[in-house]
């Protein structure tokens, strides 16, 4: 190809129409066809025409790639981070449907004709579930925290009646200082630390005892009139064991009492069942639990073992929630329609089934929430589906067969805990599972799972069984590639 060529718009229309329909919007193929040429005339040697058209809709796949799409998951992962995390019930996604097609009462009160408070329903369903006197909705679990540690730290000065001024001579004389274990000062998904949420909010960090031992002496010493609050941060993504120390909620709960210093606690997983109960699962504290033990405030996530949208709830004495709704920075973390309407319709499957967090046997329940109807679906089952699978996979030049597996929770949850599963494995004679994994990838619905004991592994417990045909279908065309 003629340098002089890539200088002109007909060479640009002349590559639009040899890609054809992308399925991408005309102005994102035109755009990454002339950034592509612009780079190309700065090169010493110009490739010909079908080395430029082959470069630029690779670039144009791997651009399509990167939407939003359905994904089958088959990591056994349940609450995979990269993948949305927790996917949302029937109840829900209809309740989605009509609330984002139409306008709604979001903030009108229908019983007084006027401007009413946004969310108040959900709130008060919301703190019935935790058992607290009162609860709101941020838009993720970190933000609960910033604003619960903003608000408290800059809110307080020991001087009452006197103005705070933020000023380096005046810092002492705010409360504003955090006491958190040593042993709890973790780091989150995406490189986040607590430490750093702490001083992003305004916090003086007071770390008290050491990695593995934090006793109940170290928290009563660190207590100032400068202290603001005490922090419990739930080592939910990671585990200690040995010799450790934590002084239980409960004690940590009446020292605050008698020091009247607020305890916050930070769950992070958002569990509402009696994770125990699961075979496999360890113990989670739920929020009604440390609300029983005395925390004046807890925070969680929505899209984790709670099984709703990305959000941050807060639960706990209604005096202290109140405030953090008129805090300024409450606006600015509020969440919109569609996060509060989901909500609302996940909240309302756990009250609508009394008891039915702690039971294993109510279909109805485990039906509106995905995450725990995989949590709770038994192994035979997910071995016939398998079986069935290979049946339909019978004659390829694939070897397909039934596998053990081991699910995780993930999202930071539960990290010793996994369950029993069954896995439909793959191999090829020839091909890597490398090899296998990349081209299900390319699939029109993707297929992602992993690598174990040369095998490419598919964990059916995270998989739908609506989404079996697909899987079969994505399989069958892997099979009928010749090349890789």
């Amino acid at each position: 190809m003629k340098r002089s060529s890539l200088r002109t718009i007909p060479a640009v229309e002349k590559i639009l129409l040899a890609l054809g329909e992308t399925g991408l919007p005309r102005p994102t193929v035109v755009a990454v066809v002339r950034r592509e040429l612009a780079a190309l005339r700065k090169q010493k040697k110009i490739p010909d025409f079908a080395a430029v058209l082959a470069g630029i809709r690779e670039i144009l796949r791997a651009v399509d790639a990167s939407r939003i799409r359905v994904v089958i998951n088959g990591t056994g992962i349940l609450a995979h981070t990269n993948f949305g995390r927790a996917p949302l019930g029937p109840d829900v996604i209809e309740t989605l449907s009509k609330i984002g097609s139409h306008y709604n009462n979001l903030e009108y009160a229908l019983t007084e004709g006027a401007r009413g408070a946004r969310g108040a329903y959900l709130e008060h369903n919301l703190a019935l579930l935790c058992g607290s006197e009162a609860a709101t909705v941020v838009n993720n679990n970190a933000a609960a925290l910033v604003l619960i540690l903003r608000h408290l730290c800059l809110s307080k000065a020991v001087t009452p009646g006197r103005r705070a001024r933020n000023t380096a001579g005046e810092a002492s004389r705010h409360k504003n200082e955090v006491i958190i274990s040593r042993g709890e000062l973790i780091q989150i998904g995406g490189g986040f630390r607590i430490p750093e949420i702490l001083e992003a909010s305004g916090a003086r960090l007071r770390e008290v005892g050491t990695t593995n031992r934090t006793s109940f002496a170290d928290y009563a010493r660190a207590i100032t009139p400068q202290t603001a609050l005490i922090l419990k941060v739930h080592r939910s993504n990671f585990f200690m064991a040995g010799f450790v120390e934590s002084p239980p909620t409960r004690q940590l709960a009446a020292l605050a009492r008698k020091r009247r210093v607020p305890l916050v606690g930070d769950l992070g997983s958002g569990a509402m069942i009696e994770t125990q109960a699961i075979p496999g699962l360890d113990h989670e504290p739920t929020p009604a639990e440390v609300v029983r033990h005395g925390v004046d405030l807890v925070c969680f996530s929505g899209d984790k073992l709670l099984g709703g949208p990305q959000a941050g709830l807060i639960a706990g004495k209604a005096k202290l929630i109140a405030a953090l709704k008129r805090d300024p920075f409450y606006r600015a973390l509020r969440c919109d329609k569609l996060i509060l309407s989901a909500l609302q319709a996940v909240v309302d499957s756990y009250l609508r089934v009394p008891g039915a967090a702690a039971s294993r046997d109510s279909d109805r329940f485990h039906a509106d929430i995905p995450i725990l109807k995989m949590l709770h679906t038994p192994n035979d089952e997910l071995r016939r589906r398998a079986e069935k699978i290979i049946a339909a996979l019978d004659g390829l030049p694939l070897k397909a067969s039934v596998g053990a597996g081991r699910a995780q929770i993930g999202g930071g949850t539960l990290p010793r805990s996994a369950i029993a599963s069954i896995t439909l494995d793959l191999a090829h004679d020839t091909w890597k599972p490398q090899q296998v994994a990349a081209r299900l990838r390319e699939h029109a619905v993707p297929v992602i799972g992993y690598i174990a004991h040369e095998k490419f592994k598919i964990d059916l417990r995270t998989v739908f069984p609506a989404q079996d045909a697909e899987l079969v279908s994505a399989i069958r065309a892997l099979a009928g590639s010749r090349e890789l």
